[in-house]
């Protein structure tokens, strides 16, 4: 234990340097929610990724890996085309047009896109990033909870104590920049040890060359890439839906605004193959985690059912138990909180400057000297913090039963849902228009809880919605309410 609390105390020490040298390069406005737009490709691309993935990718695709077996790997697929068709296809022309409009801030983009006379289109894209913000920062605050009680034994709310207030620390006093530095260091130590636990793992199994036999004998749905039962039109639904979490790459305000920051697009090209393969090895690793840890746990004749907590949750911790020392553990145990860390700050910051750019300064006082407005910045910073720490403490005292990976998919839907379609149609469609921007994004933001929380309900088609989830849906509907709106208005 007092090792791993000092590996700890450390990678802390770490974070808080890198805020305290991050406060020195922070003079205005664009510095704190930009970084005067001149981040390098290395860190724009791994603080893109590290924020895209989150404490999802260690707790929640790994244990995907442990439940789903091999048809986890359509994550990955819908990942790295995400990713890749954001890099090559969006980026470019994403930060040449915000640089046209000088641009900050994603509502800032949109206004001026369109050249909006009103400040409806700013409420609305600041109002939804806001909202939904929370609760995926909550979403992430509970992991830090459930990282600390299955690593160290702590106890849940102390563990969200602790890496609550790391956080507000570093990005109180650095902003965006100490955001992206800290998250190419947390994305730096991701990669590392994503990469090197399976591979561990599979020297430390005696009998290695049994593994795919062992899977099988456990259960042979977990070596069909369809899932247990082969192609139905339920596991069909549920393929779908593990391809559409890539949809969230290609547009979400966290990850665009690395794309606003970068220095310039020769940095978009290079940083672009950073990211892909990022993403392709990263994600890989995490599902072969899961999936070597089903297998050692069921050999050693644990119950995996009893084991491995809700979700498969618990594998990562597990697999670390039987083929780590304590020392490296405690590393690990820093590689899943960089994982939460990196997304809880860029988010932060990200909606900070909503409430603080789009709400304060474009619409309630113009007027305001850049001193104030970076000192409101900082108490906006906190106060969204503390509504996500509230969330994050009524969800896990009303839903015991939640699990990591669709607690923190519900949050990315619903960003992604609301932006990615107006991002994409702002893109490749010149004929949107500011209604159909804005019909786009309501309808996105309404479809996420309507098809969460209602459309299961319905008997015919409830069950496989639920396994479809929100995203794809919600996408199409939004992408669809843009292009109608914008052809009625034309027409």
């Amino acid at each position: 234990m007092i090792s791993k609390l000092v590996v700890l105390a450390f990678y802390f020490s770490i974070l808080l340097l890198i805020g305290y040298f991050a406060s020195k390069k922070v003079s205005n406005i664009s510095d704190y929610y930009v970084g005067s737009k001149q981040l390098s490709y290395w860190i724009a691309a791994l603080s893109a990724r590290s924020t895209g993935e989150s404490g999802w990718l260690l707790i929640g695709v790994t244990g995907m890996g442990a439940l789903l077996g091999v048809s986890a790997f359509w994550i990955v697929i819908g990942e790295v085309l995400g990713v890749w068709i954001s890099w090559q296809f969006m980026a470019k022309k994403f930060k040449r047009m915000t640089n046209e409009y000088d641009s900050i801030t994603i509502p800032d983009y949109l206004v001026s896109h369109f050249g909006s006379s009103t400040n409806l289109l700013r409420m609305v894209s600041a109002t939804a990033l806001s909202l939904f913000v929370v609760i995926y920062v909550s979403a992430q605050i509970d992991i830090t909870g459930k990282t600390f009680e299955s690593f160290l034994g702590l106890n849940y709310y102390t563990g969200i104590g602790i890496g609550f207030g790391i956080v507000i620390l570093y990005v109180f006093s650095g902003g965006f920049l100490a955001v992206a530095w800290s998250d190419f260091f947390q994305g730096a130590l991701m990669f590392v040890g994503l990469l090197l636990l399976p591979v561990v793992a599979f020297f430390t199994i005696s009998d290695s060359g049994s593994i795919t036999s062992g899977l099988n004998e456990i259960d042979p749905g977990l070596l069909n890439p369809w899932g247990a039962g082969g192609l139905t039109l339920m596991n069909l639904m549920s393929v779908l839906g593990l391809l559409s979490i890539g949809i969230g790459f290609m547009g979400s305000p966290q990850v665009y605004v690395r794309f606003i920051a970068i220095r310039n697009e020769s940095e978009v090209e290079k940083g672009k193959w950073v990211a892909v393969i990022y993403t392709l090895l990263t994600d890989t690793a995490a599902v072969c985690i899961g999936l070597l840890g089903r297998y050692m746990l069921t050999r050693s004749g644990q119950n995996p059912e009893l084991v491995l907590g809700t979700a498969g949750e618990d594998v990562l911790a597990l697999v670390l138990g039987q083929v780590m020392p304590t020392i490296i553990i405690g590393v690990y145990i820093a590689a899943v909180l960089s994982a939460v860390m990196s997304t809880v700050d860029s988010l932060l910051v990200v909606a900070s400057s909503a409430v603080t750019r789009d709400f304060y300064q474009k619409i309630l006082n113009p007027q305001v000297d850049e001193t104030t407005l970076m000192a409101l910045s900082k108490k906006v910073t906190i106060t969204l913090a503390v509504l996500a720490l509230a969330v994050a403490l009524a969800v896990s005292v009303l839903s015991p039963t939640r699990t990591v990976f669709w607690f923190v998919i519900f949050g990315w839907s619903g960003i992604a849902a609301t932006f990615c379609p107006v991002i994409i149609l702002t893109i490749f469609w010149k004929d949107l228009t500011e209604k159909g921007a804005i019909a786009s994004m309501v309808t996105g933001f309404l479809c996420v809880p309507f098809f969460k929380f209602v459309v299961p309900h319905f008997q015919s088609i409830g069950p496989y919605i639920d396994k479809l989830d929100v995203m794809l849906p919600s996408v199409l509907l939004a992408m669809f309410a843009g292009w109608i709106t914008s052809k009625q208005i034309k027409s």
